[in-house]
């Protein structure tokens, strides 16, 4: 497969026109120039649009009325599927802070279908977007600041009940939230740091306890903004400890709803673009409609694109990432490079999987995506070297 005629991402160096040739499930060779096609070659035509990787969403719970924790198969490739088709072809199941026996039963799930998805390469498998590992969204947050995770589930950070998770997900887990003001979070974080990425979650912690939690080996901040310690001139809580060390990644959610744009806008302008991962943070109603719907143990009810529960928390969101991409471009003053950069190459760096995806450079796996050069509406999803969608 040629994709030609086409401006393509380059994870250092912008954007540059020319060809890009698939071989099987790789990227063989990447042109800084239009170049003919081999015998048989079958030809894309990206008509100067934006040829960009396909995108990583390291933080979703659900969409096409289906939620991981639903702890099914059809779930899963549902999710996967939906995922795909709209250009995110790299996903991280999430969890809620549900019961345990349920949060067990939900790793278990996934760790089955992936085990089997990668032993047997199926059809269903190639059309869903492949699952890169497990975020793990409680139970060891703060009940100060639940949002929309049950408070009945919370539990404090417990080193063996992580281990039992861990074990149940075939140590897929690649992402481990917690509130770091909770008894024992800093020993868990000291404990666990090499084997996962540590992030502070759901929390009321103070800029002094958020840096004592990132010297302990903490390197990530879960949907920044939402559900923590306001970030105030006298007290910066853990947006500015987050700020104060370069090596901390941070997500941020671009629905529209979760925060201003002019908030997006200075976010990228403190943390810089090689910091920010932009995630979905989307729920069952993503793709879907107005109507009521569950999270997590809650009644949630969507309304002209917002979720909400019963008091008013904003309950997830019904978008997806190519979407918010898009609106940091469209809608938020975000330059097309900065925006793909923070929902490809950076949630893969993020995660320790950008040595084969994030990015389009020769060796690593066909993702790839191409968009209208003017709308940046998503024209062609290529996915492990298979065309998924076309006009």
């Amino acid at each position: 497969m040629l994709i030609c005629n086409g401006r393509v991402f380059s994870g250092k160096h912008g954007f540059f026109r020319g060809s890009v040739r698939i071989k099987g499930k790789k990227f063989e060779k990447i042109y800084r120039e239009d170049v003919l096609p081999r015998n048989q070659e079958r030809i894309i035509d990206a008509k100067g649009g934006w040829v960009i990787p396909g995108l990583v969403d390291i933080h979703l719970h659900g969409c096409a009325g289906y939620d991981f924790g639903d702890a099914s198969e059809e779930a899963l490739q549902e999710i996967a599927v939906y995922q795909a088709e709209h250009g995110i072809t790299t996903i991280c199941p999430t969890t809620m802070t549900m019961p345990v026996e349920q949060i067990l039963r939900t790793l278990r799930t996934i760790h089955t279908f992936c085990s089997r998805e990668e032993l047997t390469e199926s059809e269903a498998g190639f059309r869903g977007a492949q699952i890169a590992g497990i975020h793990l969204e409680g139970p060891f947050l703060s009940p100060e600041k639940k949002g929309s995770q049950e408070s009945g589930n919370i539990a404090k950070p417990d080193p063996e009940l992580f281990l039992k998770f861990q074990k149940a997900a075939g140590n897929r887990i690649r992402l481990l939230d917690l509130a770091p003001e909770r008894e024992g979070a800093l020993e868990l974080i000291r404990r666990f740091r090499d084997q996962v990425v540590i992030s502070l979650a759901h929390s009321s912690a103070d800029y002094d306890t958020a840096v004592q939690a990132f010297r302990a080996g903490a390197s990530h901040v879960t949907h920044l903004y939402n559900a923590m310690s306001p970030y105030g001139h006298r007290e910066p809580g853990i947006v500015g400890a987050a700020g104060d060390n370069p090596a901390c990644m941070v997500e941020l959610i671009a629905d529209g709803m979760h925060n201003h744009p002019s908030v997006v806008r200075n976010t990228f302008r403190m943390f810089g673009a090689d910091r920010i991962v932009l995630i979905s943070d989307s729920m069952r109603a993503a793709g879907m409609g107005d109507g009521t719907y569950e999270l997590g143990g809650h009644t949630v009810y969507v309304r002209e694109g917002r979720a909400l529960l019963a008091d008013g928390t904003i309950a997830a969101s019904v978008t997806n990432l190519f979407a918010c991409m898009r609106r940091c471009v469209k809608n938020m003053g975000i330059s097309l490079y900065d925006a793909v950069k923070c929902a490809s190459l950076n949630p893969a760096r993020s995660i320790g999987i950008d040595a084969w995806t994030g990015s389009i450079e020769e060796g690593k796996i066909a993702d790839a995506l191409i968009l209208d050069r003017e709308s940046l509406e998503l024209q062609h999803v290529i996915h492990r070297g298979r065309l998924l969608r076309e006009p």
